[in-house]
């Protein structure tokens, strides 16, 4: 017998998630909801089925680690978006979980982007005591390492690869997940981005974070770390970085001081998201035998900044 391609069954579980009151066998064949592949990536395969959307999580996932995130999601609806199901399921090897669908930021109006609301979003989380059995950490750093070596090892002698490793070894021991992180008590994102917020109920209700896959315990200035960078390597304007900042600010947010100066909070986690974004393009770029466009350029230049000057260093408390 042939196997079913998981693309092939995850569809089919999202199709009879979002149909549960019809018995197998009796849809038809064209069903009008219609469907979408939202993501087919090693680490994430993603379908929609009409307001149905079935995710096939990493194959090295935890179920146990992915279960405790579910539960924070469920416990706090009006910041995540809370899953239709807190138990993963099993499929091919990989857990599965399934969710309401939410409007995505539109990515083609920029003007749109709803810097605020994610601040207050983060703001909250980081707010949050953690509850129940005890959260891993969230797996920013563990992702940043995954990113450096997976340039290493497709890229050793590219032009961009020296300075992104030497940007990496100057990043503090927690930074590179080669060290227990210096907070391990306040609620982190992981891996906060505009494409982790939707509305829901889509299309026009409150925005929400999605994606619990890197949720955990750590310093949340790490959750500030891409809009941080972005601005820092000129990639972010300054009115875009001023909104999200005061945003997560005047709701009380943690990871920087009330008023002030954020950097010497953010200056690490900064570098560390410059370095990981940097090696993630750069791989992309080797794997279609392609020069490196301006804005790819201008992170491994950010990189070269960062490996010559020591990083203000490790004031990355909550306080």
């Amino acid at each position: 017998m042939t196997a079913v391609p998981l693309l092939t069954e995850l569809a089919a579980r999202a199709r009879a998630r979002a149909h549960p009151g019809e018995a197998p066998g009796t849809r038809p064949r064209s069903c009008p909801c219609g469907a979408a592949t939202l993501a087919d990536r090693p680490d994430a395969t993603v379908v929609r089925h009409a307001d149905t959307v079935a995710k096939a999580h990493a194959p090295d996932t935890a179920p146990a680690d992915l279960a405790r995130r579910l539960a924070v999601a469920v416990r706090l609806p009006d910041v995540l978006l809370a899953p239709l199901s807190p138990t993963p399921v099993a499929l091919h090897g990989r857990p599965v979980t399934f969710w309401p669908y939410g409007t995505p930021v539109d990515p083609d109006d920029p003007d749109a982007a709803p810097w605020e609301e994610a601040a207050a979003l983060l703001a909250r989380l980081h707010l949050t005591a953690p509850a129940g059995p005890p959260l891993p950490p969230m797996r920013g750093p563990a992702k940043a390492a995954r990113a450096v070596a997976r340039l290493r090892a497709a890229a050793p002698h590219h032009a961009a690869t020296a300075p992104v490793v030497r940007a990496w070894h100057s990043l503090p021991a927690w930074a590179r997940a080669e060290a227990p992180m210096p907070d391990t008590s306040t609620l982190c994102h992981g891996d906060l981005h505009l494409g982790q917020l939707v509305r829901h109920p889509a299309p026009e209700g409150p925005w929400r974070l999605i994606d619990v896959d890197d949720l955990g315990v750590g310093v949340p200035a790490w959750d500030l770390a891409r809009p941080a960078a972005w601005y820092a390597c000129g990639l972010l304007p300054p009115e875009e970085w001023t909104r999200f900042l005061d945003a997560y600010r005047a709701a009380g947010g943690p990871a920087v001081p009330a008023d002030g100066d954020p950097w010497p909070a953010l200056d690490v986690p900064a570098r560390a998201l410059t370095v990981q974004t940097a090696a993630r393009w750069t791989a992309k770029a080797v794997a279609e035998d392609r020069p490196l466009d301006e804005v790819e350029r201008a992170l491994v230049d950010a990189c070269a900044r960062i490996g010559s000057v020591p990083p203000q260093l490790a004031r990355t408390s909550t306080t």
